[in-house]
């Protein structure tokens, strides 16, 4: 391993093919507070801005702040909050540094330096991808969940919260005191109508905390919707050391990333935003048919090659769709299940973007692990598939891929593979969804698809009462349980 971390100072010696900042990094003020700095935010809002930044719009620097741990902060402040984005695809690669992330702070070390971070009044945009789970909401309603842990922690001790919304109100609170205008908060995790879901959950927050700053909030914040897309794999070692071979440094904090990359945002900013369409960004006045569009094609697909994939022995979503069966399989889904579901608008050209996804998944330069997008199915599965699932139901459409997708998550999630190996089930529900296989499973199939469906965390009040789902849930996990995943995917799927 090289002694040498990327950082500033060594910018100019990096390989001429680099992309590297071109403007004077101290020249850039924060304008925008990410919450939840992972891997995606820095492959795609951060990348966004840094193309803007690069073209004058230097009042838009970002501050990152990590909410659990510091292992972001770990990677990037030594490295002066530089790092690579590394888009990977069959044709080749291309490296750019990233400079428009300044600091990043760690709530949990120290919660009023992050509070006061937020309470600048230079600060008018702060955007969250904190996952599904980190919105503190039931799944199946949309609303805030009272008895989450971190909600109570958080009522009781606002100086010193834990969640996104227990740092948000608590900002804006200070903000309010101040006499300083509120700010946007723009969420960017795959939820569907996620600015409204945001916007519902933070007002009821806002009044258990306090009914005159929940008015308050309600006429200095705005929380537009978005449509995120890129696939952005878990950087491994290997990924670091082959990036080190071609700049000739460290960087511990790159990201691996495909070449597509899309931002549907609804225009709705309360004191201005960087001009992300120029960087590609589309601005619309209603997100929610691009965002369908993509969680049921795209994060359908993508779940559903992940459990199957997963318990078919495949590692990667390439090498899932390298077995013909799954790769007829999702093109078949999102032709007769997912796409029927959605009124597509006329100048949308499905097809070609149906395509455009096959074309992704086969990706072989990236290595996108089934087990990482297998992660926190419990909070994805309502988004991803069950919209879907409830319109072919009501339209006796077909549903044998979904039902097919749902009895795999339910072998996944009984956390024992087909060969009796344990499996690490990352999913905040992880203990209750196996004691449900544990209980129901010596009863048979029938027994354990109508304990799930009437699993309401997941499935809501509605789908227990379908004989057509609870009929064709119980058939696959008896063909699953007698032929294997594989083996199904190459029998019923293959023509």
């Amino acid at each position: 391993m090289s002694q040498q971390r990327l950082n500033n100072d060594i910018l100019e010696s990096l390989p001429t093919e680099v992309i590297k900042p071109a403007y004077d990094r101290n020249e850039i003020t924060t304008g925008i507070v990410h919450l939840g700095i992972g891997a995606f935010h820095r492959a795609h809002q951060a990348w966004y801005t840094e193309n803007r930044i690069a073209a004058g719009e230097k009042d838009w620097g970002i501050v990152g702040a990590s909410l659990r741990s510091a292992g972001v902060r770990d990677q990037l402040v030594p490295q002066n909050g530089l790092y690579s984005v590394v888009e990977k695809s069959n044709a080749g690669t291309k490296v750019q540094i990233v400079g428009a992330v300044s600091d990043v702070l760690v709530g949990p070390e120290s919660p009023q330096q992050l509070l006061e971070l937020l309470a600048q009044e230079s600060v008018r945009i702060v955007s969250l991808t904190i996952t599904e789970k980190g919105y503190c909401h039931d799944p199946a309603s949309g609303d805030l969940n009272p008895q989450h842990p971190d909600v109570l922690h958080d009522l009781a001790n606002p100086q010193a919260p834990k969640s996104a919304l227990g740092y948000i109100v608590g900002a804006l609170a200070l903000r309010k005191e101040r006499g300083l205008p509120g700010f946007t908060v723009l969420t960017c995790d795959n939820l569907p109508s996620n600015g409204k879901l945001l916007g519902n959950v933070l007002a009821q927050y806002a009044e258990k905390v306090d009914s005159a700053l929940a008015a308050w909030i309600a006429e200095n914040t705005t929380t537009p919707s978005t449509m995120v897309d890129r696939i952005v794999p878990a950087t491994t070692d290997a990924d670091r050391e082959e990036l080190e071979a071609l700049i000739g440094c460290r960087d511990e904090a790159a990201v691996m990333a495909e070449p597509f990359a899309q931002w549907v945002v609804e225009d709705n900013f309360l004191r201005g935003r960087p001009e992300w369409d120029k960087a590609g960004a589309t601005f619309v006045d209603d997100v929610e048919v691009y965002e369908l569009i993509k969680l049921r094609l795209l994060n359908g697909s993508h779940s559903m090659l992940a459990y199957s994939g997963y318990l078919a022995g495949c590692e990667t979503v390439a090498d899932v769709m390298a077995v013909p069966a799954f790769n007829k399989l999702a093109l078949h889904f999102m032709q007769s299940e997912a796409t029927t579901s959605i009124d597509v608008p006329a100048d949308f050209d499905i097809a070609a973007y149906q395509a455009e996804l096959i074309e992704r998944f086969e990706n072989r330069a990236l290595r996108h692990r089934t087990w990482q997008i297998a992660m926190d199915g419990s909070q994805k599965i309502p988004q991803r598939w069950l919209g879907t699932l409830r319109h072919q139901l009501e339209n006796d459409g077909p549903i044998e891929v979904l039902s097919f997708a749902l009895a795999n998550w339910i072998r996944y999630v009984s956390a024992v593979d087909e060969k009796g190996n344990t499996i690490e089930v990352s999913d905040p529900l992880a203990a209750e969804l196996k004691a449900l296989c544990d209980q129901y499973k010596p009863e048979g199939s029938a027994a354990l698809a109508a304990a799930f469906l009437a699993y309401t965390p997941v499935f809501g009040e509605d789908l227990r009462n379908s004989d057509r789902l609870q009929s064709a849930l119980s058939d696959w996990l008896d063909k699953l349980g007698a032929e294997g995943t594989l083996a199904c995917a190459e029998k019923y799927f293959s023509v």
